[in-house]
């Protein structure tokens, strides 16, 4: 059933930064027939949200129509053999109660993206990664209404263009996603843990495996540490998780960021392929005199309403009675701060509506 609400309502409510003026009408959506047919009623400005939680909304909010994402559903679309599965995972679907029945099923492939906040219909959006893990990695198809074409039609993930935390449906209003399909593995131990910060955690080598609900644990509990699970009674979790992605440098460039980082001890440095290299985005946050609790102290934002997380350097949380206006004050200057101390500039991550950085 489609429910239209026509009042001005609250944008806030509907995302994890508890920010954003209001839509001037919004429809929720509940199955996907009616999420193409509200889609398909819209004649002015769309904006598809679900979870909420990588959008930054104007103060002024969004003049034209929010459908809002509810679809939900887990159902095996393919049996390939014994040893993998697919699961085709509705768009409105809570992302981690999916990472959760996977690994009560003893599905392995996505225990490392435990926690992330959000719908499934998001992860191909941005190629969400956590620990090692990428859900390019384990998609295998998606299921998309194409508002140009005005059909319902599948995309390979060759179509789907993924890159660093980006895809063919970041910032494209094209596209709308409508279910989500994930080839796991039949395993009830977790994928070869990448991550060092991880393996540790766990007490393993890097490269080596654990059970799945001690990795999903794991993973939970590292995230929390960082302020990135969702929970309403702490400030440091109303975010958008990383406010910006790490930079990814070609060589000339990451020599002349080790020239400008002389004395701030080694960058850090991960080969991508195609002779780029991936920083870290809160290294040179931190090294450029921004640490974790800072704050704008000039007077050109309320005192106290937004400030770097108390536990993560990238994520920029308000902290309550701010203002999208504030929050981004904060973002420019520790993006600007970082191009004069290292002359890289770091993008943002997340999705702007009715604003920009």
């Amino acid at each position: 059933m489609v429910n239209a609400i026509r009042e001005q309502l609250p944008l806030a409510e509907y995302t994890t930064l508890r920010l954003g003026g209001s839509a001037e009408r919004m429809i929720i959506a509940e199955t996907e027939a009616d999420l193409v047919a509200a889609v398909r009623s819209v004649t002015g400005q769309l904006l598809v949200l679900a979870g909420g939680s990588n959008v930054v909304v104007s103060d002024q909010g969004f003049p034209g129509t929010v459908v809002l994402v509810r679809t939900t559903g887990i159902a095996i679309a393919d049996q390939q053999g014994a040893d993998r599965v697919t699961w085709r995972v509705a768009a409105g679907e809570p992302w981690d109660d999916v990472c959760a029945a996977a690994v009560t099923a003893g599905l392995s492939g996505i225990e490392c993206l435990s926690g992330v906040p959000g719908s499934a219909g998001a992860t191909p959006v941005q190629n969400v990664g956590a620990y090692g893990q990428e859900i390019a990695d384990r998609i295998v198809g998606v299921l998309v209404y194409d508002r140009q074409r005005d059909e319902i039609r599948p995309m390979t993930p060759e179509a789907c263009h993924f890159t660093y935390r980006s895809s063919v449906f970041k910032r494209n209003d094209r596209y709308v996603l409508l279910s989500v399909d994930l080839s796991l593995s039949v395993d009830r131990h977790s994928m070869p843990i990448r991550y060092g910060e991880l393996a540790r955690a766990l007490d393993v080598d890097p490269g080596a495996r654990a059970p799945l609900d001690e990795t999903r644990q794991a993973v939970l509990s590292l995230r929390a540490s960082k302020g990135m699970v969702l929970d309403e009674e702490d400030p440091d979790t109303r975010s958008v998780g990383s406010f910006f992605t790490n930079p990814v440098l070609d060589l000339a460039a990451m020599e002349r960021l080790r020239r400008r980082a002389a004395g701030c001890g080694e960058v850090p440095a991960w080969p991508v392929g195609d002779g780029t290299f991936k920083t870290s985005a809160a290294w040179l946050i931190e090294r450029a005199g921004f640490l974790k609790g800072y704050t704008i102290t000039d007077g050109t934002i309320p005192a106290g309403t937004v400030a770097i997380s108390g536990k993560h350097t990238l994520a920029l949380t308000h902290r309550g009675g701010g203002t999208t206006d504030g929050l981004l004050r904060l973002a420019r200057a520790i993006r600007d701060g970082v191009d004069r101390r290292f002359g890289v500039r770091l993008d943002p991550e997340c999705v702007m509506v009715g604003c920009a950085l």
